[in-house]
């Protein structure tokens, strides 16, 4: 294989995203595939496969980027993580377990198979929202019907309180059109509230009268995980909740 400086291709296809890594994958460049990755996953796909039949792992430590992006997915937005047509080198390193559990497929086909197999359809709930004051109110009504469809009742105040939190702030501080989803995966629920705005959020845990920033303290309370990603147009603030 030649040496090729580090690359990669995306594309998101029926809901699957796909990554194709090409070049020579050393520890300096995981920072770069780790930004590349986190924005896929903003996107929310069913499944993000990751091709790697092109990669030239230089050292192994690289190859700790994917253990990273799999424990973010698995917090949220809880999408699996499938590599595709790994080098023998690379397979018999993620065999080992040194980089966590991942499941191993030999091509990008085989792959997509795999997800259009074993697709577990995922209950999903979510609205487009100006920035106005009656946002917040519309956030908390989504909570409340995503929560009592899916037989969550005993979420719908926590559920209530990090959404409207997360919209508020969107509202304030991005001043953007605002998406608010809520997916209902496994053991627990997702929130997500995308917005225009590339400014990270800031929780401030300092006492006094100025409340800017102090929603993100009740969802750090509130909420099993939350954080947040860069995406194509500006970030996703999310959250998830144990149900």
């Amino acid at each position: 294989m030649g040496s090729r400086p580090l690359g990669w291709t995306t594309e998101l296809v029926a809901g699957t995203a796909l990554v194709a890594v090409h070049g020579r994958l050393d520890v300096a460049g995981t920072p770069l595939m780790h930004a590349v990755l986190l924005k896929c996953l903003a996107e929310q796909p069913d499944a993000l496969l990751i091709d790697l039949s092109e990669l030239e792992l230089v050292d192994p430590m690289a190859l700790s980027v994917v253990t990273a992006v799999a424990r973010q997915a698995a917090r949220w937005p809880g999408t699996p993580l499938l590599l595709c047509g790994p080098t023998p080198e690379v397979n018999a390193l993620v065999e080992r377990g040194r980089y966590g559990r991942i499941p191993v497929h030999a091509s990008v086909d085989q792959a997509r198979r795999a997800v259009a197999d074993g697709r577990v359809v995922v209950a999903t709930l979510g609205d487009e929202l100006l920035p106005i004051s009656g946002a917040v109110r519309h956030a908390r009504d989504l909570a409340t019907e995503a929560c009592a469809s899916w037989d969550l009742t005993h979420l719908i105040g926590p559920a209530s309180l990090v959404v409207s939190e997360l919209v508020s702030n969107a509202a304030e501080h991005a001043g953007t059109m605002i998406t608010v989803s809520f997916a209902r995966r496994a053991r627990h629920l997702h929130i997500a509230v995308r917005d225009g705005s590339d400014r990270p959020p800031v929780k401030s845990d300092s006492p006094g009268l100025d409340l800017r920033g102090r929603g993100l303290v009740l969802v750090d309370t509130v909420a099993q995980h939350w954080g947040w990603l860069p995406s194509r147009d500006g970030k996703v603030v999310w959250a998830t909740l144990a149900a």
